[in-house]
């Protein structure tokens, strides 16, 4: 082969494999993008089928409560809505929400149920175990009265423990009374997870995996609640208006018993 037409080869071969690189790049320009993934209903991000929701709307001490099946395909914007992006579940109630006749405050909270969604969950503190566990941020509070419950236990007439933000200070009550401060800095929309494990008579409280609080309580009629749960209304709270609000996004929420 002459030298000549040696160098013509050469320059042939850099040419076309030069030139590929940018025809793979134009094919892949050409290809459809791929559709992310939405979501349009909380339960498309939540296992909700032994839940139902308590909402902040409806007639005067009658707010509205959504149970399976339908909410399986319930949403309401903006108190209880999915993220499109599918990561997480929007709890919200404003102090202008209506409340239930036991209670002055609104929420728009998750009440655990069994068979599917058709029966209200109903255990004791004292036989088997029970925890649930909740991958939260507490997103929002109200004005003058900065407190919301994200996150509890009830029995057959009141609630047992819950994890409450008073403005930067995050506690878990034994009852009303704030029995464990467990930060006093905690910063509006920081993921943590709270958890709750119920045995022997005994509420185990646990924060970000680490124990807390060890609570002596014996009860029936238990149940778990999940969202939030604003406490605050137009007497203690101003604006009164739909703007003004406690809001917790939830990630994440696990319920197990045994035994």
């Amino acid at each position: 082969m002459t030298q000549a037409r040696h160098a013509a080869l050469v320059g042939v071969l850099a040419v076309g494999i030069a030139g590929m690189p940018h025809a793979i790049a134009s094919a892949a320009d050409n290809r459809p993008p791929v559709a992310a993934e939405t979501c349009e209903h909380p339960a498309e991000v939540l296992d909700l089928e032994n839940w139902y929701v308590g909402l902040p709307v409806g007639d005067d001490e009658e707010p509205t409560n959504v149970e399976q099946p339908e909410l399986a395909t319930y949403s309401i914007d903006p108190w209880f809505t999915a993220r499109p992006d599918c990561s997480a579940v929007r709890f919200r109630a404003a102090v202008d929400g209506v409340t239930t006749s036991g209670s002055d405050y609104p929420r728009s909270e998750l009440r655990e149920m069994t068979d599917s969604g058709s029966t209200k969950a109903d255990w004791s503190s004292t036989s088997g175990t029970h925890t649930m566990v909740i991958d939260q941020a507490i997103t929002a509070l109200p004005e003058d009265k900065p407190h919301v419950v994200a996150g509890q236990i009830h029995d057959d007439s009141d609630d047992v423990s819950v994890f409450r933000l008073e403005g930067s200070k995050l506690y878990i009550t034994d009852g009303d009374d704030k029995h464990v401060l467990v930060t006093d800095d905690y910063v509006l929309g920081t993921r943590f997870q709270a958890k709750f494990v119920v045995a022997d008579g005994e509420i185990e409280a646990y924060y970000n995996g680490e124990l807390r609080a060890t609570i002596p309580k014996r009860f029936s009629g238990g149940y778990f609640k999940a969202g939030a749960y604003t406490q605050a209304n137009c007497e203690k709270s101003s604006p009164c208006s739909d703007d003004n609000y406690g809001e917790v996004e939830i990630y994440g929420l696990s319920v197990t018993h045994e035994g």
